[in-house]
């Protein structure tokens, strides 16, 4: 009996352990914080207002655990979703690449990497760029995250057969310019997008791959016969998000001898690097926002005439760095180079 009561302690004891760390999690110390406050001023009523006039969107996913709700929230924030394509972290270089591809009348420019890497935003961004009164854009997406005036934005409705396929075919018939695709999730969706960039369509979408010539391997082994991805894809931008130091606190710094490692590896020439130290512009964290690295590459008549042939992946890297390419590590160490990143940030999200 005496070790029942005690082993009945002891879970106690653990349950409001798993409380009060619960208690301590950020969004709640947030909710509390809000509450207290509201009592203090005797409120009679609590509600939030933007601030500084902007409007976000949260997008919201719950997940029930034993120790309670898991909420992950992504913020969109729509005052400053409009981007260009000069502000997304692009070098003079990449722009211009990227400008190249999008100013073709056809063809099909795919924007890659993981979730969560900013791929809608460079589509919005280039979609910024290209819409005017003169031309028919018309976007499939899931869901439109951002309206866009002069857009014509059509949402999937999977539960009454309106997919990703089904509505590209409709769109086919309303005589559109520039078509914006969400995501390239199957091999129809892929096989409709490459039939309508070769009658006349430029358009743009999403694939998840970790590179530019993955996509190229991705769209073959979908079974895409390899001339018809030779004589429709234009480009391919490949990406990922990095955290930009906050320019407040950073702080010059010698580079350690791995970061020297690294750099020489690349051949890149750094005599100090900046650091991450923390205050109160950015909430103590050392950083402020996030930029991207990119994998920038055009589809070349080299390109061409490789994937035409169904070549291996070796050969088309081989291709691809003979043109230039600069890779999403590169791209990544040149942000380092400049002070708006730390080679930490970089190694979490780029490979060698």
């Amino acid at each position: 009996e005496a070790l029942g009561v005690k082993q009945n302690i002891m879970l106690e004891e653990e349950t409001l352990d798993e409380e009060n760390d619960f208690d301590e999690t950020p969004m709640v110390k947030l909710v509390n914080q809000i509450l207290t406050s509201a009592v203090f001023q005797r409120a009679s009523d609590i509600h939030i207002d933007p601030l500084d006039e902007k409007t976000l969107d949260l997008r919201i996913s719950t997940l029930p655990t034993v120790r309670g709700e898991k909420v992950v929230m992504r913020i969109l924030d729509l005052s400053g979703s409009m981007n260009k394509i000069h502000s997304i972290g692009l070098s003079q270089k990449e722009e211009r690449q990227l400008r190249q591809m999008i100013a073709q009348p056809n063809g099909i420019v795919l924007v890659s990497g993981p979730t969560g890497s900013g791929k809608t935003t460079t589509l919005y961004a280039c979609l910024n760029e290209l819409n005017n009164p003169n031309v028919n854009i018309v976007t499939v997406e899931d869901p439109v995250e951002i309206k866009m005036a002069g857009v014509n934005q059509v949402q999937v409705h999977p539960d009454v057969d309106l997919t990703f396929a089904n509505a590209l075919r409709s769109i086919l018939r309303q005589d559109p310019n520039i078509i914006m695709i969400g995501e390239i999730r199957d091999v129809e969706t892929a096989e409709i997008s490459i039939r309508a960039s070769l009658t006349g369509h430029l358009v743009l979408s999403t694939i998840h791959t970790n590179n530019a010539i993955k996509t190229i391997t991705r769209l073959l082994d979908m079974d895409i016969e390899p001339f018809l991805i030779a004589s429709s894809l234009t480009g391919i931008v490949s990406q990922r998000l990095v955290r930009r130091l906050c320019p407040e606190c950073s702080t010059h710094d010698a580079p350690t001898e791995a970061e020297k490692s690294m750099f020489d590896k690349y051949h890149i020439d750094v005599k100090s690097v900046k650091r991450a130290k923390g205050c109160p512009s950015c909430n103590y964290k050392g950083y402020a926002g996030r930029v991207g690295i990119f994998e920038v590459l055009p589809i070349t008549k080299g390109m061409q005439k490789l994937i035409a042939e169904n070549a291996p992946m070796s050969e088309l890297e081989k291709q691809a760095q003979s043109e230039g390419l600069v890779t999403i590590m590169q791209s990544g160490l040149d942000k380092v180079k400049a002070g708006v990143t730390t080679l930490e940030e970089v190694m979490k999200v780029a490979s060698e």
